[in-house]
């Protein structure tokens, strides 16, 4: 297997050293490149073909969400994965409509930054604990309230859906729930099908709509 090839964008250097130490002792990672603002990011990536985009949100020039839509414009193949300060719900959801598949913060721990590069690399979501925290509400609590707007939904695929929407792999689900990973997928395309939604960021947005993902603030 081939190894993650990544390109770190930060406004501090010694940010970017302690995020290539982190990553470059995975054995399937390697630290392409870095940059420290966005439009050198944007010129890299056309150099260096990465694989992930490792990118802060605040940095002179272009912000990190312009620099993440231009990116996913002019390069679809690369995967972006937010690294930032910033907590806010409405910095998440930019994100998320420039092009980003995950974002964690900067108190996320080393552990959490590999799984995330490896979550986004792979065609997932990566949500750090702490984002998770603050956006993820009590599914059970919300049910009963949100029930009639899940737009045919039944209450297994609705369970599928908070499980996709928080970043849970077919494998995880199907643990959860005691199911095969053939009817998770299953459960997953039907979800798909229903909702009109053609990947995981609009099944993250919907979620949010809904009440299974929310706002803690």
């Amino acid at each position: 297997m081939e190894d993650i090839r990544i390109l770190v964008v930060d406004d501090h250097q010694v940010v970017r050293e302690g995020i290539r130490l982190v990553l470059e002792s995975q054995a399937d990672m390697h630290v392409v490149g870095e940059a420290g603002n966005g439009r050198e990011a944007l010129t890299k990536v056309g150099q260096l073909q990465p694989d992930v985009v490792l990118l802060d949100l605040a940095m002179p020039g272009i912000s990190g969400i312009e620099a993440a839509r231009l990116i996913r414009t002019q390069y679809p193949r690369v995967h972006i994965l937010i690294l930032t300060m910033q907590e806010g719900e409405e910095y998440f959801f930019k994100a998320l409509e420039a092009g980003a598949s995950g974002y964690l913060l900067k108190g996320a721990s080393a552990a959490d930054v590999v799984a995330g590069v490896r979550a986004v690399c792979s065609g997932g979501v990566a949500l750090g604990p702490v984002v998770a925290k603050k956006l993820v509400s009590d599914f059970l609590e919300r049910a009963g309230t949100a029930a009639a707007s899940y737009d045919g939904l039944s209450p297994r695929e609705r369970e599928v859906l908070t499980l996709v929407a928080q970043g849970k792999t077919n494998q995880e689900i199907a643990a959860a729930l005691f199911l095969s990973v053939n009817t998770v997928q299953t459960h997953r395309a039907h979800i798909m099908e229903k909702l009109d939604l053609h990947n995981r960021t609009e099944l993250i947005k919907y979620a949010m709509r809904k009440g299974l993902i929310a706002s803690d603030a």
